[in-house]
């Protein structure tokens, strides 16, 4: 079969254990490496699709990280830029749990306030507390509201 014949699709090869981030916005799939920290430099093998056919949404992007299974802070990090994100983990080739993304009331240590006087930005020992809110992330400590760019003052 000649290379313009093979069906046409996603060719990402499974992974054996790990995560994989579906049904993420379009367009966002490296925002969603960024809050995680992920930098393409470490071992974890990485997988990324972006701007894909999805019968859902019309398009989407897919990450596959394998050997690392997110921890609820890196899930709630992902549903500020993904609300509509799916998060499988992967256990010997077979999704041991499916579960999406769900937008917390509050989010502690997540986003760093803007608002260089809050006290979540001196030397105390407190982590920034946001209230979620449809405008915004509203700051527990001094009031701001963030309303835009919200990636870029993910922590």
């Amino acid at each position: 079969m000649s290379e313009e014949e093979q069906p046409k699709g996603l060719r990402i090869s499974p992974i054996r254990d790990g995560t994989v981030i579906d049904h993420i916005s379009a367009g966002e799939a490296i925002n969603v490496l960024k809050i995680l920290g992920i930098t393409g430099t470490t071992d974890e093998e990485l997988s990324i699709a972006t701007n894909v056919n999805s019968g859902l949404t019309g398009r989407k992007d897919i990450v596959k990280i394998s050997n690392r299974e997110l921890r609820k802070e890196e899930v709630d990090r992902i549903a500020l830029i993904a609300p509509g994100a799916t998060i499988n983990i992967i256990r010997d080739y077979h999704v041991a749990d499916k579960k999406g993304v769900e937008i917390p009331d509050t989010l502690t240590g997540v986003v760093r306030c803007t608002n260089p006087a809050c006290i979540s930005n001196s030397n105390e020992p407190i982590e920034s507390r946001f209230e979620v809110l449809p405008e915004g992330l509203h700051c527990l400590y001094c009031d701001t509201l963030i309303s835009r760019d919200i990636t870029s003052h993910i922590i």
